[in-house]
């Protein structure tokens, strides 16, 4: 498994129309089998701010599983409005340092 991490800085009066976009979106990430699960987090402290989390299968699964299937075109129409918001768009391996209650 690999983790897409997307840090976003939305423009402020944009936040709703964000989190809609990305509500929108989130069928074409679950109808993708490289797709294990994602979560969008909203920062409390500073409003503007974003996290979006996605599980894959791996970065091939992403880059070309994912982006080579019918779900990415129809997935970044919805949220490519905001690309130029992404502060970080990286991959990440999980480590064994983590606590899930």
């Amino acid at each position: 498994m690999v983790i897409e991490i997307i840090r976003y800085n939305i423009p402020a009066g944009q936040e709703s129309a964000f989190e809609s976009a990305y509500e929108q979106a989130q069928q074409y990430l679950a109808e993708s089998p490289n797709c294990l699960g994602y979560q969008l987090a909203h920062c409390v402290e500073e409003p503007n701010r974003y996290i979006l989390r996605i599980d894959w299968d791996s970065i091939e699964g992403h880059m070309q599983g994912f982006r080579n299937s019918p779900y990415f075109p129809k997935f970044f129409q919805l949220v490519s409005p905001y690309i130029k918001s992404v502060d970080e768009m990286q991959h990440y391996k999980q480590t064994p340092i983590f606590l899930k209650k």
